[in-house]
């Protein structure tokens, strides 16, 4: 078994566990192994443009956003702007897909939708970009995406 497949179980594993109704979940660097190793792979940043624009990105990631700034007003074509810009990348419904957003809240969301819409490999990215707040309600420091050193850019 691949390193690849090894993730991809782990991650179906913690989906059974969870009771989650798309693929899997993964945990940032789990993410960013499948990015390196699968060409094909996505990673869908979910957060707004203010988040991206304040706080970084992975730049290599398609972005969705799930919800507006300010307000948090929630984007009524999610779905169809989703399928619009995995399509322009050549993904299909066998593509794996991974959602990022802050924590791992809304990228949760948009997986659900993205294995409503029928997309067999869709997982979210625990932990999220900034990850968990410590007791100041700092991010960044315990967990997630940028702490865990992976590509990120202003």
């Amino acid at each position: 078994m691949s390193e690849i497949q090894e993730i991809l179980a782990l991650a179906e594993k913690r989906a059974i566990e969870k009771r989650l109704p798309y693929a899997g979940a993964l945990t940032p660097q789990e993410a960013d192994a499948i990015l390196r190793a699968d060409a094909s792979a996505q990673l869908v940043d979910v957060r707004t443009r203010a988040e991206l624009e304040l706080v970084g990105r992975v730049p290599t990631a398609l972005h969705v956003e799930w919800a507006f700034y300010p307000g948090m007003v929630a984007n009524p074509d999610f779905a169809a702007h989703l399928q619009a810009q995995l399509k322009q990348k050549g993904a299909d419904k066998d593509t794996v897909i991974m959602f990022l957003c802050r924590t791992g809240g809304r990228s949760h969301n948009a997986a659900v939708v993205a294995e409503s819409l029928g997309y067999l490999h869709a997982y979210n990215v625990l932990e999220g970009f900034e990850g968990d707040a410590n007791e100041y309600k700092q991010r960044t420091l315990i967990n997630g995406w940028k702490h865990a050193g992976l590509p990120w850019t202003n």
